[in-house]
């Protein structure tokens, strides 16, 4: 079985263990150099009506079950209920809540697959089981809030660029003391300065590399 990762939202958890997010995203390549192609899942979720949560690919940790899918443009969102009345189920909802897991990684067996210059592009995936981790590989999703901020023309906040960095790897710590010496420092200003202008072009650029 191979593995491949996404992040994940606090957000996206409920209280009562109900969670989604997107267990993987299309024509975005990873760090382990690979591409999931839309239509790739069109097979194995024909007809499906569950899968299994794992917490950190243990078959032998279930933590609840998948029972929603979404195939989109964009990747294949899923859908599901986090088993709170287990041990693994309640400290699986803890960690999440708190920003320890962050990421959905799926367990798939490759199908249909080619391999180009500089990925390998999996064509065609029988989807196994899609586990809870704390370090997805695949970044996209963790800069799609500072996207939209940039976008909008505003600096974020610091609880807004706190949670992002976060979301991309940054321990509590360290997501508070560079979002407060750095971003707060801009957000100050200086007179006669334009310190949005230039903290969003310098994002733009590098979140466009």
């Amino acid at each position: 079985m191979q593995t491949f990762d996404f992040p994940l939202e606090v957000k996206d958890v409920g209280e009562d263990g109900q969670i989604e997010g997107f267990a993987a995203a299309y024509n975005n390549v990873d760090h382990g150099g690979d591409i999931i192609l839309p239509g790739a899942f069109t097979k194995t979720l024909r007809g499906r009506k569950s899968l299994p949560m794992l917490l950190y690919h243990d078959g032998r940790r279930p933590v609840g079950v998948w029972n929603g899918f979404e195939d989109s443009d964009r990747g294949l969102k899923i859908k599901g209920r986090i088993t709170t009345v287990s041990a693994d189920g309640a400290e699986a909802l803890a960690l999440v809540r708190d920003g320890a897991l962050a990421g959905l990684s799926i367990g798939y067996r490759s199908v249909k697959e080619r391999y180009t210059d500089t990925a390998r592009e999996l064509i065609e995936l029988t989807l196994l089981e899609t586990s809870l981790v704390a370090v997805p590989m695949n970044d996209r999703a963790q800069v799609t809030k500072v996207k939209h901020i940039a976008g909008d023309g505003k600096l974020p906040s610091l609880p807004d660029f706190e949670e992002f960095l976060r979301e991309a790897g940054f321990s509590r710590a360290q997501a508070t003391a560079i979002a407060g010496k750095g971003l707060s420092h801009l957000l100050r200003g200086e007179p006669g300065d334009a310190p949005g202008v230039d903290f969003l072009s310098a994002l733009s650029a590098a979140l466009a590399a």
